[in-house]
């Protein structure tokens, strides 16, 4: 097993890879040349800027039993294809039960903002402390779970 982060702008990198520590689980950081990222722990690779460029790279990269850290819903829709645990920022895990609604509804979002001539929305509310023990834990139960079970289902 190997963790994969998306890590263009990832607040939980350090976390995951303290956590991954715990486990002896290897980290692969991934970005783009606009976020050069250095690492004792994690091994790092840097592709070219460009539109979605870290995304497909990661996905070439990781396999069944693998697991990805992204907010990016595509992203974690293709990690679970591949037969791949994703997990969100925030703690959430994806799972082959509830990705569908979660690209449907950021496809309708989309689809609102853009009859709304809204292109500009505001970004995530500011990270807290409690969002940063919330993805730790959530972190670890989903390592624990996998080591223990060889799934998350």
């Amino acid at each position: 097993m190997k963790i994969y982060i998306d890590a263009d702008a990832c607040p939980v990198v350090s976390i995951a890879e303290k956590v991954a520590a715990k486990f002896q689980i290897p980290v692969t950081l991934l970005c783009d040349t606009n976020h050069i990222l250095q690492s004792d722990y994690s091994d790092v690779i840097v592709v070219d800027a460009g539109a979605d460029a870290v995304d497909y790279k990661l996905i070439s990269l990781c396999t069944k039993d693998d697991v990805v850290i992204t907010q990016d819903y595509g992203v974690a829709a293709m990690a679970l294809g591949k037969g791949a645990a994703a997990i969100h920022q925030s703690g959430k895990w994806y799972t082959n039960n509830n990705i569908d609604q979660m690209l449907m509804t950021r496809h309708l979002n989309k689809k609102a903002r853009r009859a709304s001539h809204k292109n500009h929305v505001k970004g995530p509310k500011k990270r807290t402390a409690e969002d940063d023990k919330m993805f730790e834990e959530s972190f670890e139960k989903l390592l624990a779970q996998i080591s223990h079970t060889g799934s998350i289902d």
